[in-house]
């Protein structure tokens, strides 16, 4: 004979066992979601700076500081924040810049691509025709042929990005070699018609 209570301590201890691995399963996949999360929506920061990058940076921000009327201070500046990856930091110089210097064909190509890192196609499309029309103006300093090269060329790149949707393209990978794709196709049936 059996008892009625060794009887029922069969299934709910098997359901109890079951319970637990259900609930670790969720606590699992709970936790590898939230790593998942978290790891594609925080831009990695350098773990140990570079004091050779630091003190570089600290001479051309006091020769950006001493020559406020020089463009090229101010880009050499703004290259250098775009070499520690701070672009956000090369924009905010830019910015701060006299509108002279700011609209220097050199300093807007390199404001358009800090833009373009910061994660702002539509902003660094409209920097980059701004330096295409600067060039084409008889009136402006001429521009050097690679000026007038890269700008096109990243023009034509940013067009793709804007047409697809794409604002960063560290956020959208697939998309950006896309958009590259295209404006690369679309340049090479254009010389090879010439």
């Amino acid at each position: 004979s059996r008892e009625p209570g060794a009887v029922l301590a069969r299934p709910i201890g098997r359901r109890t066992k079951s319970m637990n691995v259900k609930g670790w399963n969720v606590a699992v996949l709970l936790a590898i979601g939230a790593i998942w999360f978290s790891s594609t929506t925080q831009r990695e920061k350098a773990v140990v700076s570079d004091s050779a990058h630091n003190s570089r940076v600290a001479l051309l921000e006091a020769k950006a500081a001493a020559l406020p009327q020089d463009p090229a201070a101010l880009r050499e500046l703004g290259q250098a924040y775009l070499d520690i990856r701070q672009p956000g930091m090369a924009v905010g110089a830019i910015e701060r810049a006299a509108a002279p210097v700011r609209g220097e064909p050199t300093v807007e190509h390199l404001y358009a691509r800090a833009l373009l890192e910061q994660g702002r196609s539509a902003d660094a499309l409209a920097a980059e025709k701004r330096v295409l029309a600067a060039c084409a103006d008889p009136d402006a300093p001429t521009c050097s042929t690679w000026l007038i090269a890269s700008a096109t060329r990243r023009t034509e790149i940013i067009e793709q990005l804007v047409q697809l949707g794409v604002e960063d393209t560290n956020a959208q990978p697939e998309a950006s070699s896309l958009a590259y794709h295209n404006a690369t196709r679309q340049v090479s049936v254009s010389f090879s018609a010439q």
